[in-house]
């Protein structure tokens, strides 16, 4: 948002603010129970934040050893090259950059750990989601078709 010729990241104030930000869910937002539940009504079943693993997945298909994580687009920085300028332009910008900086680097370890651990990792942003569930499924219907029919044996 642009005041008098200056960029301004932020319409809300304070007290506004930290109410918005105390009421991000960490687990079962929306765009996780919305995901599950199209994977539910298919007939798949999961577990969900599964702390067994590295990252806690969001969903977790366990027979399949399919690890999905379901990504909001701030907080994980989709286009970052977009963003980060944005943020540096902004209030509190040392923290912001630093922290989904933090973000993107800790989902590609997991990403790796999980590889790793023979797990194939799916990760969807937020917006794909909402407006794509079909998709997000068929996505996942595709990557199970193919461990089936390649006859992937797990532990």
């Amino acid at each position: 948002m642009w005041e008098e010729g200056v960029f301004v990241s932020d319409s809300h104030i304070k007290e506004q603010r930290h109410k918005n930000m105390q009421n991000i869910r960490a687990k079962d937002t929306t765009i996780e129970i919305r995901l599950r539940k199209a994977l539910w009504s298919k007939g798949y079943r999961y577990r969900k934040n599964y702390a067994k693993l590295p990252g806690s997945p969001d969903i977790v298909l366990t027979t399949y050893k399919v690890a999905i994580f379901c990504d909001g687009e701030f907080f994980h920085g989709k286009d970052w090259e977009v963003l980060k300028p944005r943020l540096e332009k902004g209030n509190n910008k040392e923290f912001w950059i630093s922290k989904i900086s933090r973000n993107r680097e800790r989902d590609d370890e997991v990403n790796k750990q999980l590889l790793f651990l023979g797990w194939i990792v799916i990760r969807f942003w937020g917006d794909d989601i909402k407006k794509n569930t079909d998709e997000c499924v068929q996505v996942i219907e595709d990557v199970i078709l193919d461990i089936k029919t390649n006859n992937i044996e797990f532990e």
